[in-house]
């Protein structure tokens, strides 16, 4: 499980480029694997930006948006952050865990993994 959101720059791209070049290079050999990525930009992130998004990534990977309070109580089970951080522009951007949940097949968090977790 993964928290991002489709206007991420930069971490949230590049997190889904390096999963979906796992899980391709792994084939049937993850078995039931997949991935969620977990929009916390409850604002811009419809169901139709995220399918755009998730297009050019591995089909195995899903994702998932929802009520601010029901992105907000997902987020506190498993200790991700995040935080909407509002520029000179108007807009904003929202600073968030770049860590990646592993969860077991009893939805137990069994381990992370980060941008400086080798291959």
């Amino acid at each position: 499980m993964f928290f991002g959101y489709t206007h991420c720059p930069d971490v949230c791209p590049t997190t889904l480029l390096e999963w979906s070049n796992l899980m391709r290079a792994a084939g049937a050999d993850l078995g039931a694997f997949k991935l969620l990525f977990v929009s916390v930009d409850e604002e811009r992130d419809t169901p139709s930006a995220l399918k755009a998004m998730l297009a050019s990534f591995d089909p195995r990977i899903t994702a998932l948006t929802g009520s601010a309070a029901e992105i907000a109580a997902v987020a506190r089970q498993f200790g991700a952050f995040y935080e909407k951080v509002k520029r000179a522009d108007g807009e904003y951007s929202i600073d968030h865990t770049v860590k990646s949940y592993l969860v077991d097949q009893e939805a137990h968090v069994a381990g992370g993994i980060d941008p400086e977790t080798p291959e």
